[in-house]
């Protein structure tokens, strides 16, 4: 009969059911171009993704990450949140069982009569009651059904806010960590260049001392020591800052934090990029962003179920009696038990309201997913391009310092013979320490271009990685996977 009964409720569940939005998928990336796509794709990005880099102190920094960071330990405990509301959709489905002891003294007036009668006095009598009592409202209609699906889907939603974010603080952390490794490549060039420059400022003392250079080739030499050595100097700032930025990422006061220094050797790995139709997958936005709309989707059942009767169930019974003897005697028991439908009648359009602003918002979640995928879609195109414009920036770079140091070397040696003065080689040693900070500085792009195009696929992120029904319904303290 339960079985019948369950069958019944569920045929009579109103409300659409979810189906996930159309989403309008491209074939292919516009700015592939030049890429290879890997068949099968064995070495797509999975887990830990940024081992791709092979860098051992950004492993240990991103272990870091999902321990200490404060903002995913803010999102884990809104999981857990969402998981505690699927239990109280779900609670609706058993009755509500209450139990009550009482016991009281009261003296009843002796005025109740007409004002012909005279009412005898009572004097003071004792109650004492004991009563167990149920409820129960039938899911008729599928509002609690409705309920719990939506609570689930949005817990799911929350589960996959968790991974976003893991995602995202992961993805800053290499980006500040390369930028901080490219500060420290270009502090060892200039630290070499300040060495080169005081063995040129040597070279022209020498000469001044000898008669064949003038003082303004000696004021000329020093002045692009010290400029040098203050650009130095400076890029210790940006260095302290990206050094405590990191710091906060990883859950660490950054006054007892630090990062060895050592330059950016890295060059940018082949990220598998796949077709766009796996960036549905892979993406924990798009995810959460689909979730919101099957929980959407779920309140539009809850708003129609208001239009129909409720059916409740209620039973109560215990015992009676004003002699304490004889309280919990067959004599003094009492009991009640009975169903009672109700339907509203008359709400000055309440209900309507409620259904058509459940359809708005399913409506207004259906946009935003479409506009997740969307922006998913442009980030992945504006890092292919940027990886692939920036590669060939860096060809062109590289031929340009070439160029740049060769004129360097024949600038010094005309130097040396006297047949051009100092300011010709000032020029072309500025040339020269502007090409190779530009060259470091295309590095420093190109990474953080691959690790944003990696973030932008989603990482090693896979949608199969949410948590599913069965573990946002139960108890315990499962959070998604790290």
């Amino acid at each position: 009969m339960l079985a019948a009964v369950s069958m019944l409720i569920n045929a009579c569940t109103v409300g659409p059911d979810y189906k996930r939005p159309t989403i309008d998928t491209p074939a292919g990336y516009k700015e592939m171009d030049g890429w290879t796509v890997a068949h099968p794709q064995d070495t797509a990005v999975r887990g830990k993704w940024w081992e791709i880099y092979n860098d051992p102190e950004l492993n240990a920094l991103q272990d870091q990450v999902s321990l200490s960071n404060q903002n995913l330990a803010a999102a884990e405990a809104q999981y857990r949140q969402a998981r505690a509301l699927v239990q109280v959709a779900r609670s609706a489905f058993f009755p509500v069982v209450s139990a009550g002891v009482s016991a009281s003294r009261s003296q009843s007036p002796s005025t109740l009569g007409s004002s012909s009668t005279t009412t005898a006095s009572r004097g003071p009598a004792n109650t004492y009651t004991a009563s167990l009592d149920a409820a129960w409202e039938a899911d008729v209609w599928g509002r609690v059904a409705r309920s719990v699906e939506g609570s689930r889907a949005s817990a799911q939603a929350s589960a996959a806010d968790i991974e976003t974010l893991r995602l995202s603080v992961q993805g800053q952390l290499a980006v500040n960590y390369f930028q901080l490794r490219a500060l420290d490549a270009q502090r060892q060039l200039l630290d070499a260049t300040i060495a080169a420059y005081g063995k040129s400022l040597d070279l022209t003392k020498n000469r001044y001392a000898g008669g064949v250079a003038s003082k303004t080739d000696v004021a000329q030499a020093d002045t692009q020591l010290k400029s040098t050595q203050a650009q130095a100097l400076d890029t210790g700032v940006q260095r302290a800052q990206l050094e405590h930025a990191v710091a906060l990422l990883v859950g660490k006061p950054a006054s007892t934090f630090s990062i060895p220094v050592a330059p950016l050797a890295a060059v940018p790995p082949a990220v598998p990029v796949g077709v766009p139709s796996e960036v549905l997958e892979r993406r924990p936005d798009i995810a959460a962003a689909e979730r919101r709309v099957a929980a959407a989707n779920a309140q539009i059942g809850v708003a129609q179920a208001a239009f129909y009767p409720s059916l409740m169930l209620s039973a109560s019974g215990g015992f009676e009696s004003a002699n304490f003897s004889r309280w919990l005697t067959l004599p003094s028991r009492f009991w009640a038990l009975g169903p009672a439908l109700a339907q509203t009648l008359f709400d000055g359009g309440l209900r309507r309201a409620q259904t058509e602003q459940a359809r708005a918002a399913y409506d207004a979640t259906v946009a935003a997913y479409r506009q997740t995928v969307l922006a998913g879609f442009q980030e992945v195109e504006d890092n292919l391009a940027a990886l692939r414009i920036l590669e060939q920036e860096s060809r062109v770079q590289d031929e340009a310092l070439r160029s740049a140091r060769e004129s360097m070397g024949l600038a010094l040696n005309q130097y040396k013979a006297g047949t051009i003065d100092y300011l010709s080689v000032v020029i072309v040693q500025a040339a020269l320490l502007t090409n190779e900070r530009t060259a470091v500085d295309i590095l420093n792009r190109r990474m953080a271009a691959s690790v944003q195009l990696v973030k932008a696929l989603g990482g090693g992120w896979d949608v199969a990685a949410l948590p599913g029904s069965k573990e946002v319904s139960d108890n315990g303290s499962r959070s998604p996977a790290k």
